[in-house]
């Protein structure tokens, strides 16, 4: 059967997604990252990157969110656009790429610098908050006038957005997000409101992940900053 690892974070809850989209039997085995559990040997040969999701499908492992969901959803051609449609297969790589590369790291570092960094912030909370705002808004216009990201295709483009589509106001720290971005609400509650969304979201109550973020947890998540500890 094949093996989840996951935890609560926007990048595993879309395998979660996409595993209950297919209907796929799965072993879920979570990895709690405020206790350290990623850099248990263990898990590092699964992931030498120490980071959530991986899989281990049979003899084959992979790792990074993007790269499994084309992994799972090319083995069971649902859900993505076959080589052989190479326009529609090209536009789906391209947004793909684009959450992976750019939405994706800039909204959590938005995170990161909104609600985890010690002052003083203003540089760094100022470049990514543009620069996911400025993501966020390419979405907002692409979902404007129509249902999915590849137009009226449910596809795995949709299912890597919807994963931070639902943090969207603590990425951005906003009280007014929703108003700024109403497209993608829309799109996150059609979503959302998917028999495989409500079963992927209930996989966090499986598991008790630890909640504070003490010193011991810090040193966990944020392992760079041991080396400035003196300085904070």
């Amino acid at each position: 059967m094949l093996k989840f690892y996951y935890n609560a974070a926007p990048n595993p809850m879309k395998i979660a997604l996409l595993l209950e989209e297919l209907e796929l039997p799965y072993e879920p085995i979570p990895v709690d990252t405020r206790k350290g559990e990623q850099f248990a040997l263990s898990f590092l040969a699964v992931n030498p990157n120490a980071k959530l999701p991986a899989i281990v499908d049979g003899d084959v492992t992979v790792f990074d969110s993007n790269a499994i969901l084309l992994y799972l959803a090319d083995r069971a051609q649902k859900l993505v656009p076959g080589p052989a449609d190479a326009v529609k297969r090209g536009e789906m790589l391209s947004w793909l790429m684009f959450i992976a590369t750019g939405l994706g790291p800039f909204s959590g570092q938005s995170v990161h610098f909104r609600h985890v960094a010690p002052e003083p912030k203003l540089y760094a909370l100022n470049r990514y908050d543009f620069e996911a705002n400025r993501h966020w808004r390419i979405i907002e216009h692409r979902l404007h006038n129509q249902r999915f990201m590849l137009g009226d295709d449910y596809s795995i483009v949709d299912i890597a957005l919807w994963g931070w589509a639902r943090m969207l106001p603590y990425v951005l720290g906003g009280t007014d997000t929703w108003d700024k971005y109403p497209a993608v609400k829309r799109f996150l509650d059609t979503v959302s409101a998917r028999p495989a969304a409500v079963r992927a979201e209930a996989l966090k109550t499986r598991h008790a992940f630890k909640a504070e973020m003490d010193d011991a947890a810090k040193r966990y998540m944020f392992p760079a900053n041991e080396r400035i500890k003196d300085q904070l």
